[in-house]
């Protein structure tokens, strides 16, 4: 190492850090300690770091749509307003009668529903729907999308059970689908977090999110679970997609009343998964992130469901028990659980669990 060829990359890394650290400043590490520009680790990391950059930018300053109100029988899904608010991220609000109203007024040939029912009718085969509740879900769409658009509102969350079914006689689930399809991702009974947890991994990886329920056992695999939901998950989840009536719905309200569901199986492929929370008690966020992926074992059952394959997953639903998380998660067909984590906890400063394969350190491997 002759003097014209030494570099100070070496320390030099430590005493940038010991300034940024000084100035209270956050910052991530590359995998390695020094890395040449043009290798394969560089690129790696430089990913890395600008899916995690995607997740704060896109998180900081988030507006979320709460339309309806919390189902009774959803109080799983309860959160913080004013702990949000603290971390920059606001509720807009809009009342399910404002919706009703609104969808009453529009007439049938008015060109926002025509637009909407386009779009409907192309998003998935719908053969097996009634016109009528068709028109019901394109005007309801039309509503939404006009509210979002005018009070500049991001994601949403929509209150499903029983209200629309029963008030509008569909269910939303297409309408959720498809704005989550188009990267607005949107979640139903009015789960605030768990379509901020859509959200994160959404810019991260730069595709559509979905939140599935964690369902049931798969055998006696203790490292797959069947995912499942009753189903508005996108359209860009399935293998392939038609819409028909929501099976669980329609034993309370009818399946005259029940119209509009996803009905699929989940594709298989890599697969993140997040949930965050707000934490009353400490007035913080918390959550966990990971990864796994979707596979293609058998599955006999219906509306939107899946096969999850993730390591260790008897100690990741050990810890969401103990730590009381909900039973909704936020997925992605990706691999950018350590972005995601890299953004919450270094850049946001949330208490996050990392549920990896092997234990390790806070950069990606």
């Amino acid at each position: 190492m002759a003097i014209a060829d030494r570099r100070d990359s070496f320390c030099g890394e430590m005493s940038a850090c010991n300034n940024l650290e000084h100035y209270g400043v956050p910052y991530s590490l590359t995998g390695l300690h020094t890395e040449a520009p043009g290798s394969p680790e560089f690129s790696h990391d430089l990913e890395w770091s600008a899916s995690a950059c995607r997740v704060v930018n896109g998180l900081r300053n988030l507006r979320i749509g709460a339309i309806g109100a919390r189902p009774a029988a959803f109080n799983i899904v309860r959160y913080s307003e004013r702990i949000l608010e603290a971390q920059g991220i606001s509720i807009e609000t809009l009342d399910l009668s404002e919706v009703l109203g609104r969808i009453e007024d529009m007439k049938d040939n008015d060109d926002r529903a025509r637009a909407m029912l386009d779009s409907i009718q192309k998003d998935v085969p719908s053969g097996n729907v009634p016109a009528a509740a068709l028109l019901k879900m394109a005007k309801l769409g039309a509503v939404v999308d006009e509210w979002m658009r005018a009070t500049k509102v991001t994601v949403s969350a929509v209150q499903c059970w029983t209200s629309i079914e029963e008030n509008l006689g569909m269910v939303p689930c297409t309408v959720i689908n498809m704005m989550s399809n188009e990267l607005l991702s949107s979640a139903c009974e009015v789960d605030i977090c768990g379509v901020l947890a859509m959200h994160a991994l959404r810019p991260a990886s730069g595709t559509p999110s979905a939140v599935p329920y964690w369902n049931n056992n798969y055998g006696s695999n203790t490292n797959k679970a069947v995912c499942f939901h009753c189903s508005n998950l996108p359209k860009h989840f399935f293998r392939e997609a038609s819409m028909n009536y929501q099976a669980i719905v329609a034993g309370t309200v009818g399946i005259e009343n029940a119209d509009g569901t996803c009905v699929g199986r989940v594709k298989s492929g890599p697969m993140s998964f997040a949930r965050f929370s707000t934490d009353d008690t400490s007035g913080r966020m918390r959550g966990y992130v990971g990864e796994g992926r979707f596979t293609d074992d058998p599955l006999e059952t219906f509306d939107g469901a899946g096969v999850m394959e993730i390591p260790r997953m008897k100690n990741l639903l050990r810890y969401i028990c103990e730590s009381g998380f909900e039973h909704h998660v936020g997925a992605n067909f990706s691999t950018v659980g350590a972005a995601v984590r890299e953004a919450a906890t270094r850049y946001l400063g949330w208490d996050m669990y990392w549920h990896r394969e092997q234990g390790g350190c806070s950069w990606p491997l």
